[in-house]
């Protein structure tokens, strides 16, 4: 028996999860990234934190970067 035959969509439409960041408790498939394309229809394929502290976390990082730190001017 395949793992893959025990599970299907139905079983997902309806699963929560909580994000391990803000701790709310979120709808699976709308509110959080798949990170595993080839797992379609686990739970396990999902983010653990969701879209919108996924998105704050990268803005917050990119704010916070010097766009001057890797750039140098060129030799030639």
């Amino acid at each position: 028996m395949d793992i893959g035959d025990q599970f299907s969509l139905e079983h997902l439409l309806f699963k929560e999860r909580v994000c391990k960041f803000c701790g709310q408790k979120k709808d699976l498939i709308s509110e959080f990234y798949m990170t595993r394309k080839n797992k379609k229809g686990l739970p396990s394929a999902y983010a653990y934190e969701c879209k919108e502290c996924t998105v704050k976390r990268v803005m917050e990082s990119r704010k916070r970067r010097d766009p001057f730190q890797d750039w140098g001017y060129p030799d030639w």
